[in-house]
């Protein structure tokens, strides 16, 4: 025989990607496929990574460069983000932007 597949995941606990729990009530930077941003405090998680986020700001992107932020932020409240389409999640405490150490000065 072969292996039978629902018997073989039948009594294990599907296990978070990530262990997002000491972010709870605490702010994070979340990146989205396609280049979106926001910051906001953690509300909430699943095993899928699928986020509540609540008083989320959006930071704008610039219109000729999708993946280039501008100054510019949108308030947007409590949101509600789908695992599949998150890239990134951090903690907004000691988050620091740095010069990018690739880019060849010219």
């Amino acid at each position: 025989g072969g292996y039978n597949f629902a018997r073989g995941m039948a009594g294990e606990k599907k296990s978070a990607v990530l262990d997002l729990s000491k972010h709870v009530d605490q702010r994070v930077r979340v990146k989205f496929t396609g280049g979106r941003e926001v910051e906001g405090r953690l509300k909430g998680f699943d095993t899928l990574v699928n986020l509540v986020l609540d008083e989320c700001v959006e930071y704008m992107r610039d219109a000729d460069d999708a993946y280039k932020l501008t100054e510019e932020t949108r308030n947007l409240g409590l949101l509600v983000c789908r695992g599949t389409a998150v890239t990134l999640v951090c903690p907004c405490d000691g988050m620091l932007e740095i010069a990018n150490p690739f880019v060849q000065e010219g």
